[in-house]
C-alpha cells in the first residue's frame, strides 16, 4: 500500500459505508461498479466497511482481490455468521466516519442515494436520514403484504415514531454511533431501536430494486424471528396479551362453573366425558401459551446477563495495515 492510500485510513473520515454480506461472491462486482463511482464523486474522504459474516463461498477471497484496486475498501471478517444485525453492528462500531450510511450488497437499496443524505444531513442539521422504500413494486405480493403487515403492527405496540417502510439503509452521525456503541452488547434491531434514541431525523424516497444476484438471506423463517425480536426487545404488549387471556380464561371458568352448579341443582347432570376433555384442553392451551410468551422475554433476560458478545472479529485489514 502506498503512503497516499495509507493516508486514506488514518487521515479524518467523512463518511463509513458499513455493508454486512454473507455469501454474496455474486453481487461484489455489482456492488463495486456502482458503489465506488458514487463515493468518489462526493469528494469526501470515506472508507468502505465490508463486514464478511462468515461466508462459506468465495466472498472473503473476492474481498481481498478487491482491495488491491480499491484502497479504501476494508474488510472485516467475522470468525463465524453471528446474523444480519451481528455483522452490522460490527461494522458500525469500527467506523471512523463523521457519518455512518449502512446498506446492504444485494443492490435493492440504491447505493446512488448516499449523496442525497450527506447534503440532507448537512442542510438541516439532521443525525439520522432514513432511506424509505416507496415503491416495492419489484418485490412479490408475498414479501409487500408481510412487510405492510409487519410495519403496521410494530408501529401500533412500540409507536409511531417508527417510519414506515423503513430498512437498514440509513446515514447516521457520530453522536447517534456513539449513543450505539454505550448501549449493552446485545443482538439489536436497529430499525427499531434507532427512532427511539430520539435524535433529529429526515427521510429520502427510492425505489426497491430487484436483488442484483444471488439469494435472499431472509427467508420466511427469519423473517418470522425478526418479528419476533422486534415485538418482544421493544414491547411488553404480549405479556399484557397474557394477562388479558388469563383473565377471559378465569372469567370462562366461572361461567363453566355456574353452569355446572346450576345443571346439577337442577338434577340433570349426566357423564359428560366430551365437556370435560374440552375443558381440559382450553385451559392448557391458554396456561401454554402465556407460559410461552413469559418464556419469550425470561430468554432475553438470560441472554443478556450472560453478556456475551454477538460477534467475534477475526480480523480487520485495517489492523493489519497499522501493524
Amino acid at each position: 500500500m502506498t503512503a497516499a492510500n495509507d493516508e486514506t485510513y488514518r487521515g479524518p473520515l467523512t463518511l463509513s459505508i458499513v455493508v454486512p454480506m454473507y455469501n454474496e461472491e455474486e453481487a461484489l462486482t455489482a456492488l463495486v461498479t456502482r458503489l465506488r463511482p458514487t463515493l468518489d464523486g462526493c469528494g469526501e474522504p470515506y472508507e468502505v466497511l465490508a463486514v464478511d459474516d462468515g461466508s462459506t463461498d468465495a466472498t472473503a477471497r473476492i474481498l481481498e482481490d478487491l482491495r488491491v484496486l480499491w484502497p479504501q475498501l476494508r474488510v472485516v471478517s467475522l470468525r463465524r455468521n453471528s446474523g444480519h444485525q451481528a455483522a452490522l453492528t460490527a461494522g458500525l462500531h469500527r467506523a471512523h466516519g463523521t457519518y455512518v450510511v449502512s446498506i446492504d450488497a444485494d443492490l435493492q437499496d440504491p447505493p446512488e442515494a448516499i449523496p442525497q443524505m450527506l447534503a440532507l444531513a448537512r442542510a438541516q442539521s439532521l443525525d439520522i436520514v432514513y432511506g424509505v422504500r416507496a415503491d416495492r413494486s419489484t418485490d412479490s405480493v408475498f414479501k409487500r403484504r408481510t412487510a405492510a403487515a409487519y410495519y403496521w403492527l410494530i408501529r401500533r405496540l412500540v409507536g409511531a415514531h417508527v417510519p414506515a417502510q423503513v430498512g437498514d439503509f440509513r446515514l447516521m452521525s457520530r453522536p447517534v454511533l456513539e449513543s450505539l456503541k454505550a448501549l449493552p452488547d446485545q443482538q439489536h434491531v436497529y430499525r427499531l431501536l434507532i427512532p427511539s434514541l430520539g435524535f433529529p431525523s429526515g427521510q429520502i424516497t427510492y425505489r426497491r430494486e430487484e436483488r442484483v444476484a444471488g439469494t435472499t438471506k431472509y427467508p420466511v423463517r427469519k423473517m418470522l424471528l425478526l418479528a419476533l425480536d422486534s415485538i418482544t426487545s421493544f414491547s411488553a404488549a404480549p405479556l399484557r396479551l397474557a394477562t388479558a387471556i388469563g383473565a377471559l380464561s378465569l372469567l370462562v371458568g366461572f361461567v363453566f362453573l355456574a353452569w355446572t352448579i346450576t345443571i346439577y341443582t337442577m338434577g340433570r347432570t349426566l357423564p359428560g366425558w366430551t365437556s370435560l376433555v374440552v375443558t381440559v384442553l382450553f385451559f392448557g392451551a391458554v396456561q401454554l401459551f402465556c407460559l410461552g410468551l413469559i418464556g419469550e422475554y425470561l430468554a432475553r433476560i438470560y441472554t443478556a446477563v450472560q453478556a456475551r458478545p454477538t460477534y467475534s472479529v477475526a480480523h480487520d485489514t485495517v489492523e493489519e495495515h497499522s501493524r
